[in-house]
């Protein structure tokens, strides 16, 4: 499998736990949702909060790449997320932002087809709050979707203490069977 072959893999293995995610949230009511329950960031709400925050700003870094990345211009358009905890939406509010977070998806898996393979070897250089960074460009796109998974098992975690399990999550689920029947 090529490099740009399993950034769309894992793009679309992001939009498909995400979705699931998002549902099994759904059912929650808004004060579940919301509730503190010990974890990292403390609530459900707070933790994809994060990934959400998280998923802005590297693609807001992403869009600086040479390549221009046309696809990134809606992220461009956002304003920054001031913090790593900033908040973008309340849990009233949980339908508007999982609908943010569909349109998040599909930009991220229309921009990871979008990729050449030539784009990946590129140093990009980018500022966070330790100051300034020169990596990779593939080896920050890995650790985008790390951090992703990183934080949906939390998101896991905590919606099954609140007693909804969101079924099967492994990665091998989306990896394509080349078994011939």
């Amino acid at each position: 499998m090529s490099r740009c072959a399993h950034l769309c893999l894992m793009a679309d293995y992001n939009q498909w736990m995400n979705a699931k995610v998002y549902a099994a949230a759904a059912s929650l009511p808004p004060e579940e949702i919301s509730r503190e329950r010990g974890a990292f960031f403390g609530s459900l709400l707070a933790t994809l909060n994060h990934v959400m925050v998280g998923d802005t700003l590297w693609l807001q870094r992403y869009a600086k790449h040479p390549a221009g990345f046309p696809l990134l211009d809606p992220i461009r358009a956002i304003t920054p997320p001031a913090s790593l905890t900033h908040p973008l939406f309340a849990a009233e509010d949980f339908a508007a932002m999982h609908a943010h977070r569909q349109w998040l998806d599909r930009l991220i898996v229309d921009w990871a087809a979008s990729i050449r393979e030539e784009d990946l070897d590129h140093l990009l250089d980018y500022r966070n709050s330790k100051g300034p960074n020169r990596r990779e460009f593939f080896s920050l796109l890995m650790h985008f979707f790390n951090h992703q998974t990183h934080h949906r098992g939390q998101a896991s975690t905590l919606l099954s203490q609140a007693g909804v399990d969101i079924g099967d999550t492994d990665l091998l689920f989306r990896i394509p069977n080349h078994i011939q029947d």
